[in-house]
């Protein structure tokens, strides 16, 4: 027998794939491989490489959820294969889509919930636009009414994610953003009004702003634009990017007037994948009414021989997350929603009193008044041996990810590190934290980083 079948006889006998062939050479990174592998040597080369991410669980900075049931597992392998905008061939599928959108125009007090119009999105940010183009196609439609020139659209907003900025760009907007001015970190009804006019196709409040984590306030800037109207004549809708909040303000905080309980609210984006606590890849909009959806936005397709109208910007992509999001509303119902939450703020507040008796740090946000998260800065006028960059970079040498940023204009002066509390997050996990935040401060006593303005400034990075 010749020596190299041998070789392979004894690799196959000993069967240790870190003993294979196959792991004795390095795998091609950028360019295809001209032969295929095993299957499970394949898998365990992504497996390993997918072990330098760091841990999901532990990464503070995200909203997205992290945690999920082992029915949900179950539930993503069943619809792996299901394409969702498939609506004829996978005809449940698509009544799953069509109940959770009802399901949320209830729980948001829509008047009319059974007939209005909703869809389930790849997450928050495509439902943002999608409402975004509604407010445009509504505005344009009532300029032409009124013989006006429809050419300058304008949509006003407090310090918004990425999102909208993009939303402004591609469909030729101006983004009247309000900047945050000494401790307004969010919008007033004041500063919305002055931004206003007749081109202004709607104002966006925000149920959770992304760097503070507070919500804005919806019902007075509603009234204002009431007043508006009252006193000009300008009709300007309100649409709410709800991405967090939307699944966090009807269980615990239900008499907050944010949502289609306001006339002047025509429709709500949220996420799924955050606090709506489904899987990643699904987020939700509603519209108050029909007629807030113009019809212009709406394709039609065929749906067991009848009409069904779609209206999602991506097309092909999985159905598991809405299987998934409606077997979470069985599941947990109203009051398991408001006890998982209501746990995740009891812990954000908790986190907040912790961190502030380090002794080092201000407290901007709490845990009231907003989403589960808290965050914090350097007290003024401290010179602990670091600064926040620093800490987010030590504090990673224990797995925890914790964002550190500074403010949008006009106060890029002000650093803050943000934690989310998400569900999955205990108590004794966040025990561990603070623990772990106490070991940072103890090394940066006995190893100070050189302060803004030494010779060599610490840049948050460039210090290792």
């Amino acid at each position: 027998m010749p020596l190299h079948y041998r070789d392979d006889i004894l690799d196959n006998l000993v069967d240790d794939i870190y003993a294979s062939s196959d792991l004795s050479v390095s795998m091609p990174k950028y360019k295809m491989p001209e032969k295929p592998q095993e299957p499970r040597t394949a898998y365990q080369i992504v497996h390993d490489e997918l072990m330098l991410d760091g841990n999901s669980r532990q990464n503070l900075a995200t909203f997205c959820q992290t945690w999920v049931d082992e029915e949900i597992h179950k539930i993503m392998d069943e619809c792996v294969d299901k394409n969702m905008i498939d609506k004829d061939e996978y005809p449940q599928t698509a009544e799953l889509e069509s109940r959770c959108v009802h399901m949320l125009a209830d729980l948001w007090n829509s008047p009319d919930a059974m007939n209005t119009l909703g869809c389930s999105t790849t997450g928050s940010s495509e439902a943002a636009m999608l409402g975004g183009m509604a407010l445009k196609w509504r505005w344009r439609e009532k300029m032409k009414q009124q013989g006006k020139p429809a050419d300058k659209p304008n949509l006003v907003c407090g310090p918004v994610q990425i999102c909208w900025h993009k939303f402004a760009r591609y469909w030729d907007i101006e983004l009247r953003e309000i900047p945050m001015e000494g401790s307004r970190l969010i919008m007033s009804p004041e500063e919305v009004i002055k931004r206003c006019d007749e081109n202004t196709i709607g104002v966006v409040p925000t149920l959770g702003v992304t760097f503070t984590c507070q919500y804005e306030p919806v019902e007075a800037v509603s009234k204002a634009l009431d007043k508006l109207q009252q006193d000009k004549g300008l009709d300007i809708p309100i649409h709410v990017d709800a991405a967090s909040g939307g699944f966090l303000a009807p269980f615990c905080q239900p008499d907050l007037l944010w949502d289609f309980r306001l006339p002047r609210v025509k429709s709500i984006n949220a996420s799924g994948h955050k606090f709506g606590l489904s899987p990643l890849g699904v987020g939700w909009v509603v519209w108050r009414d029909k007629e807030d959806l113009s019809e212009d936005l709406i394709f039609h397709v065929n749906y067991l021989g009848g009409d069904m109208p779609t209206f999602a910007l991506n097309f092909s992509r999985p159905g598991g997350q809405i299987a998934a999001q409606y077997y979470i509303f069985l599941r947990l119902g109203k009051e398991g929603y408001r006890h998982i939450q209501q746990a995740c703020y009891d812990t954000a507040q908790y986190l907040g009193k912790e961190i502030e008796k380090l002794g080092v740090f201000d407290i901007i946000y709490n845990g009231k008044g907003g989403i589960p998260a808290m965050s914090w800065s350097l007290k003024k006028g401290l010179k602990p041996g670091f600064n926040l960059y620093d800490l987010s970079d030590r504090i990673r040498t224990r797995g925890w990810q914790i964002a550190a940023y500074s403010m949008p204009p006009n106060r890029e002066d002000l650093v803050i590190m943000r934690i989310l509390v998400r569900h999955g997050f205990s108590r004794d996990l966040a025990d561990l934290l603070v623990d772990d935040l106490k070991r940072c401060l103890v090394y940066f006593d006995k190893h100070p980083v050189q302060e803004p303005g030494d010779e060599k400034e610490s840049s948050g990075y460039n210090h290792l």
